[in-house]
């Protein structure tokens, strides 16, 4: 083996910040410990944990879904004895004298990750290389497998194959590059399958079995497959390759059905076969670096708290674009619409750790309480209030550019928006008459993800006469800039060097390249690592699912039962001008196409 790699900056700082919200409660003296016991109708008969390798105490116990290490002693008492010691607290010199358990990285634990549909694209171009990374960085446990299932018969030796294509290095960890790569490949295995056939996951299971090695079996099933067969794969799951004495957890990746009726009833059905706590919804815009960021530059800087309502602000912005189209993979998105894919998930999500009240702690189900909250705070959001739009073809520079029915997936007259503008209402005391404006849309001018925040305008300005009557160039906007180029700016006035009194608007800019050497983690690597540690936090609840198609599905049905046409825009444009109308109506300049970007 390679000599391990430094790993605090990427894995082990995060531990003690954030604990499981189901992990066991250890009280001060740390004597009890008791695990839960799950209906052996679903998936994993116990909910016992491990910790990986990263964990920053080198003593620790095992513990359910990803709590804390904690030191135990080892001598055996009756439980009067226990009892009785509870209620006397240890001295610090007494508690250090105590032995420890070690089950973190000795022989007693393992863990199995499987990825189903592992010869998609997803599986190739994120999955393989995030666990990669965290194999890399020295975050996944001492003994773990990673096993390939999908349909395509395919060996051991094609899968390594296939998944060594993709794999990187970090920019600034070159060192033993090639080595950790054939270690981590090692580890990879295949088994070919029908996502529907229990006999395959018996199969699947005999193999997982045989790697895990008598050890406490701990399973992580990645489904990275389309969401008609999620069922049948759980169901399959369940009934012939759950772990027998350890936990099992289940990665489902959106879409989480079209609406508030079928997301419903794929909750339903998941729930037969697993429990809540064992549903690991993914939404990987969670785990981006700079949303995670959000809660930080709010709740710890005083600067910002006291701004962070209507008193203050005046609109927030969650703006997504791409600079290209479907280009022959429109047969999936055509089913599901821009609405679908970035609003109702993504942005929504981002909207709703922006405006969440402060969590009573960092806790994955505190966090996750105060989420639902602004959901069901929300208006119902009404037709008039969004504008739709869809890429035709354009020729700029002698290039000609294809119309979204131009892709041959695609159908020739299909409605389905490939841009979508819409202005959403909270109707709480913090939030109360501030529009947040939200934009996605496809084959637009460029590539981008951001939030941008603009403030209100300084009443009785002194300056009002520097920028003539256009007042929104005297505005506070605050930008956190989610890709590409992360960033956090403000931008504030400023007056320009001289004798005279020129004002100009400047950044504040914390461009992370720029501050930061270290390469930003992959937001699978931190999710994955997350699923293995049983932290929920990025993670979305059945209930925050509900509201958010709540909001949603009204519109939606509005929108397809009556046809509604598509404003069109040219591909490369700016969007349709609609959008602008829409801003305009609330006061509104959309902040990412003024003269300063």
């Amino acid at each position: 083996m390679a000599a391990s790699l430094s790993s605090s900056n990427h894995c082990c700082s995060k531990s003690p910040a954030y604990s499981s919200s189901s992990s066991i409660g250890f009280n001060q003296s740390h004597k009890n410990v008791q695990f839960s016991v799950i209906s052996r109708k679903k998936l994993g008969s116990k909910n016992v944990s491990l910790q990986s390798k990263c964990t920053p105490l080198s003593n620790a116990i095992l513990m359910q879904d990803g709590a804390l290490p904690t030191k135990v002693p080892t001598t055996s008492e009756t439980p009067l004895k226990k009892s009785k010691e509870v209620l006397s607290p240890i001295t610090p010199s007494e508690e250090n004298k105590s032995p420890i358990i070690s089950d973190v990285n000795n022989s007693k634990s393992t863990v199995s990750i499987t990825v189903v549909g592992a010869s998609g694209d997803l599986a190739k171009k994120k999955i393989f290389p995030a666990l990669f990374a965290l194999y890399y960085e020295d975050c996944l446990p001492e003994h773990f497998t990673i096993f390939g299932y999908a349909r395509s018969k395919m060996s051991d030796a094609e899968l390594r194959d296939m998944v060594s294509r993709t794999l990187t290095c970090r920019i600034d960890k070159r060192e033993n590059c090639g080595e950790k790569m054939e270690q981590f490949l090692q580890r990879c295995f295949y088994h070919s399958g029908q996502y529907d056939s229990e006999d395959n996951f018996t199969e699947l299971n005999k193999k997982l079995k045989e790697h895990e090695g008598g050890r406490i079996a701990n399973r992580l099933f990645y489904l990275s497959i389309p969401p008609n067969i999620f069922v049948a794969a759980v169901k399959c799951a369940s009934r012939s390759a759950s772990a027998s004495n350890g936990w099992t957890r289940v990665i489902v990746e959106k879409p989480f059905g079209r609406d508030s009726e079928s997301s419903a009833a794929l909750t339903t059905s998941l729930k037969q076969y697993l429990e809540e706590d064992q549903i690991f919804r993914i939404d990987h815009y969670l785990g981006k670096e700079l949303v995670e960021n959000l809660s930080v530059l709010r709740f710890s800087n005083l600067i910002f708290e006291p701004l962070w309502s209507r008193q203050y602000i005046r609109n927030v912005q969650l703006i997504f674009s791409e600079d290209f189209g479907t280009e022959g993979r429109g047969g999936y998105f055509d089913h599901y619409g821009i609405i679908r894919d970035i609003m109702q998930n993504h942005l929504l999500q981002i909207l709703a750790l922006f405006a969440m009240e402060t969590p009573v702690s960092l806790d994955a189900e505190d966090i996750r309480n105060e989420k639902v909250k602004v959901l069901r705070s929300m208006k119902p959001i009404r037709a008039d209030d969004v504008v739709i739009g869809q890429y035709k073809s354009d020729t700029r520079g002698g290039v000609s550019y294809p119309g979204y029915t131009d892709d041959t997936t695609v159908p020739k007259n299909s409605l389905t928006p490939t841009f979508a503008a819409a202005a959403l209402f909270i109707d709480n005391a913090r939030w109360d008459g501030v529009p947040f404006l939200m934009k996605a849309g496809k084959a637009l001018h460029n590539k981008t993800a951001e939030i941008r925040v603009q403030f209100r305008h300084v009443p009785g300005n002194l300056y009002n006469r520097n920028f003539g009557t256009d007042l929104d160039r005297a505005t506070n906007e605050l930008v956190i800039r989610v890709q590409p180029d992360e960033a956090i700016y403000l931008k504030i006035n400023n007056k320009v060097p001289g004798l005279g009194m020129r004002l100009d608007r400047s950044n504040l800019n914390l461009l992370y390249k720029a501050r930061y050497s270290k390469e930003i983690p992959d937001a699978y690597e931190r999710l994955l690592l997350d699923a293995v540690e049983g932290e929920r936090r990025l993670f979305i609840r059945s209930d925050e699912l509900d509201a958010a198609w709540k909001l949603f599905t009204p519109v939606l049905k509005e929108l397809e039962e009556n046809k509604i046409i598509p404003e069109y825009y040219p591909y490369g444009s700016r969007g349709p001008v609609g959008a602008h109308y829409l801003a305009a109506r609330y006061n509104v300049k959309w902040g990412d196409l003024g003269v300063d970007e």
